[in-house]
């Protein structure tokens, strides 16, 4: 946990930025590496949710997927059991894959004025309701969902979806300059969200 305790800060003052990783897409992969070193750089506290303990085998399972949210949520409620959500001006949740489901649900269960950057989301993730703004980033071709359920379930919750036409489920396409190029754009798009 890097929550700063400088107390001469306001509440104004003060934006908090948490991170939800995926199965298997830990902190230090260029989606949440970069989106935390950008939450840094415009002043944002961080604080990381680590989970672990899932079954194996779980894309296209979705008895496993469904008890992997469950740990996941479970580890989560404990990590941010302790948050005092209104001492902060500003709450910004950055997640992946699996993270998505957990973060949204967990913002919309505590009813948290979030805002969310979700990196390729779940169509499940846009069925909790939310009080912040998101943007969304996702692969049409990623193999871990179903593409059309995943649009519409944005479009339904009134997210703002940016698609990727090829990608895999950590939005890359094996060709490193293009998959560069593709971060930089996400990046400049979640600079604008996190002002």
């Amino acid at each position: 946990m890097a929550i700063d305790k400088d107390k001469t800060k306001g509440k104004e003052d003060r934006k908090l930025a948490v991170l939800f990783p995926g199965i298997g897409y830990s902190f230090d992969r260029p989606l949440l590496h970069f989106g935390e070193k950008q939450a840094q750089q415009y002043g944002y506290e961080i604080l990381r949710v680590a989970y672990s303990g899932f079954p194996g085998k779980i894309r296209g399972n979705k008895e496993r997927m469904r008890e992997s949210y469950d740990i996941a949520m479970k580890q989560t409620e404990e990590i941010l059991g302790g948050v005092q959500w209104a001492y902060y001006s500003r709450i910004l949740f950055i997640s992946k894959s699996i993270g998505t489901v957990v973060a949204a649900h967990y913002a919309a269960e505590h009813e948290i004025a979030v805002d969310h950057i979700f990196f390729t989301p779940f169509p499940e993730t846009f069925a909790a309701r939310q009080q912040g703004r998101c943007i969304a980033f996702h692969a049409r071709t990623d193999p871990w969902m179903d593409d059309a359920e995943t649009v519409r379930a944005a479009e339904r919750a009134g997210a703002e979806m940016i698609c990727y036409p090829e990608g895999n489920h950590s939005l890359e396409t094996g060709d490193v300059l293009r998959d560069i190029r593709t971060l930089e754009e996400i990046f400049q798009r979640t600079a604008d969200f996190m002002h």
